[in-house]
């Protein structure tokens, strides 16, 4: 398949994929997000990279971190319910559950980790949070434990 090709299809399959902003996209998509959720988004600008805060009436806040690329480099959420990660993580939420699977049943906060990415989850009926990021997306001098 010429290389062209394989680019299109690229662009056509993430183009009809879903609403939110996705792990390793522009962070144009950010509005798509906070017109989804019904959201206020507030921007923040750090020293090395860009905060999208969207909140929504039912307390959901969605937080997306922009490399100086404009590239979506990992994100973290908390309220009441659990996001949907599908939609959260993009092209990568097949390799997220591949591993979740793999790792077997639990109790307890759940971290999944690949070559690629990085997703915890943690909380309660009406309480969750959690946090993705892909570990090569992460921009220079930053460190993972800056996403939360």
């Amino acid at each position: 398949m010429p290389i062209a090709l394989v680019v299109v299809f690229w662009w056509v399959w993430l183009g009809a994929g879903p609403a939110w902003a996705m792990l390793g996209l522009p962070e144009d998509s950010v509005l798509t997000d906070q017109q989804a959720l019904q959201a206020q988004r507030r921007t923040i600008t750090h020293d090395g990279y860009g905060v999208e805060y969207l909140e929504a009436a039912d307390g959901t806040v969605v937080r997306e971190y922009v490399s100086p690329a404009g590239l979506v480099f990992g994100l973290a959420w908390q309220g009441p319910t659990v996001p949907d990660l599908a939609q959260l993580l993009g092209a990568y939420f097949p390799e997220y559950q591949d591993a979740l699977h793999a790792s077997g049943p639990h109790r307890g906060p759940w971290r999944v980790q690949t070559d690629d990415l990085v997703v915890e989850l943690r909380g309660h009926m009406g309480a969750f949070s959690g946090r993705a990021y892909v570990p090569s997306f992460v921009p220079p001098p930053l460190t993972p434990e800056m996403i939360q």
